[in-house]
């Protein structure tokens, strides 16, 4: 004799009568009784689900994103909210507003609050307060009151936030923008010390990362620092800087391929150093396309042309790959353009 359904049998004891009788009220005997048996059956077969499948969580700069869209009044929408295809929204520069009210005088004090809370959670725990530091000098401010943003689409749907300046275009997607790591491209620059730095750069926020990026040079033998080493660098070119070829050969410099186990090994550092600054998720998105395309068809090329000081230490270089471009022009001062995608 087959098993009785767990959960019909249960409700047949007398005990639970009262309440057989109170749901079969509510809904039409047949239904009931389909109902009933088919959750017996997903017991009875250890497939039954406790509760829903949880919907997906949306990231900590999201939902602050997100509430910030909520409190706009009907004026400020009109003001700097945009359909999501608008083009604005695929737009970088290295020092420009994406609308024109600027975030001191357009949004109150708990809208500015929320900006600095996505701004800072778009970034690691690491490096946000230097980052909103360098913001704040380069556009001759106290925080980010001097900069502006865009909103593109709106929550439930596919939406990002935009926020620019000098030395700054960030992005916070929630992977609306499907194969794009950071919702699109990106830029990130400092003058530290004046719009033409020394050769050692003092108190440049980024600086650090052009001396990982010399470890590799120096690494290198005296031919791979032929293919290396080149003339002038591609220049800034607004949104033409960050074009991708889709080529996996022939680009500018030494391919990883070519180079030693160590070598790869601090090719790697070099990435990692490159997106330290950046919040984990969108870390890890951008090496997922980087790995996707192949960490050996990256290239590395050093621009002796654009060397500060003439010291031999390579203020200007870039990492590029087939769907990848990492520009660092760090002459006069630094100046870097970010573009990562699944596909050219």
């Amino acid at each position: 004799m087959a098993a009785k359904p767990f959960l019909f049998a249960k409700l047949r004891k007398p005990r639970n009568r009262k309440l057989f009788f109170m749901i079969e009220q509510q809904i039409p005997r047949r239904d009931f009784l389909k109902t009933v048996a088919g959750a017996g059956a997903l017991a009875a077969s250890g497939t039954f689900p406790l509760q829903a499948a949880k919907k997906k969580e949306i990231p900590p700069a999201e939902k602050v994103a997100h509430s910030l869209f909520e409190s706009l009044t009907e004026e400020q929408r009109k003001e700097i909210a945009f359909p999501f295809d608008h083009p604005l929204r695929k737009k970088v520069d290295n020092n420009w507003q994406i609308t024109k009210p600027r975030i001191g005088q357009f949004f109150n004090k708990d809208q500015q609050a929320m900006v600095d809370e996505i701004f800072r959670k778009i970034h690691s725990p690491e490096y946000a307060d230097k980052i909103v530091g360098q913001v704040a000098h380069d556009s001759g401010s106290k925080a980010l009151e001097k900069c502006s943003v865009g909103l593109f689409g709106e929550p439930g749907k596919d939406f990002e936030f935009v926020l620019t300046g000098r030395h700054c275009t960030r992005r916070c997607d929630g992977n609306s923008v499907k194969g794009a790591a950071f919702g699109g491209p990106i830029f990130y620059g400092h003058a530290a010390k004046g719009f033409h730095e020394e050769p050692n750069h003092p108190g440049n926020v980024y600086w650090y990362q052009a001396v990982q990026a010399n470890r590799v040079y120096e690494m290198l033998d005296g031919k791979q620092r032929e293919t290396a080493l080149l003339g002038r660098s591609r220049g800034e070119r607004g949104m033409k800087t960050i074009q991708l070829t889709g080529k996996k050969t022939d680009l500018p410099g030494i391919r990883v391929a070519d180079l030693s186990g160590d070598q790869k090994g601090e090719m790697q550092k070099v990435m990692s150093t490159l997106l330290s600054p950046f919040r984990k998720e969108d870390s890890d998105e951008a090496m997922k396309y980087i790995n996707a395309n192949g960490f050996d068809n990256l290239h590395m090329a050093f621009y002796k042309t654009e060397d500060t000081g003439k010291d031999g230490v390579w203020d200007v270089w870039q990492v590029e790959g087939p769907s990848m471009l990492w520009y660092f022009r760090g002459a006069p001062h630094v100046h870097t353009w970010v573009n990562i995608k699944d596909q050219a």
